[in-house]
């Protein structure tokens, strides 16, 4: 019995240590790229401002490319779950709630999301971003404009509200997010209709 517990407790603390190492890698991943590209970051970088150890390192990631992907796929997930959860909602409210909950999402993970959007980022990421959201019916049914007939014209609407949402998005981290969520949610909406 006192065994059972003992290698339970041993499991939780590796959990918890995991957790906290993973985390400390992402963070120092992120910080380093606030400065410069992922092509200039060594896994030593990292490593040394995480203060974790190589071999560390390499139990959870095969190198920072990994590390980055990881990253990004996690961001993609999210995003993805959240267009999920409100296909549905069809309505003006339920559409402006789904900004809403992107935009907390972004407040809590501004750092990560600024790094990923920004020149230091992985231009296939933001490629891959835009692409998911282009396809998914949510976006190209009812944050374009609704008179358009044509498939293919909606896609280049859908394009270009997608990407001036991320660039509004990307001026609005880069200034502290310095417009509540509700008003800038309703600002979003506003302009892809």
């Amino acid at each position: 019995m006192k065994k059972e517990k003992a290698a339970e407790n041993s499991a939780v603390k590796d959990n918890r240590k995991t957790r906290y190492t993973k985390r400390a890698l992402r963070e120092s991943l992120i910080e380093l790229m606030e400065s410069k590209s992922i092509l200039r970051i060594t896994i030593k970088d990292i490593c040394d401002l995480a203060d974790i150890s190589r071999s560390t390192f390499y139990t959870h990631y095969d190198d920072q490319y990994d590390l980055l992907r990881q990253i990004e796929e996690e961001t993609i997930s999210y995003f993805e779950e959240v267009l999920k959860k409100y296909d549905r909602k069809r309505s003006k409210r339920g559409i402006i709630e789904m900004i809403e909950e992107i935009l907390q999402y972004i407040i809590c993970n501004s750092n990560s999301i600024q790094v990923l959007m920004s020149e230091n980022g992985d231009i296939d990421f933001q490629k891959k971003f835009v692409s998911r959201f282009l396809h998914h019916l949510q976006v190209v049914n009812y944050l374009t404009v609704k008179a358009v007939e044509d498939p293919k014209l909606r896609e280049y609407y859908a394009v270009y509200i997608i990407n001036g949402a991320m660039a509004l998005m990307q001026h609005w981290i880069k200034n502290n997010m310095n417009i509540p969520v509700p008003i800038m949610a309703k600002m979003l909406l506003h302009l892809t209709q």
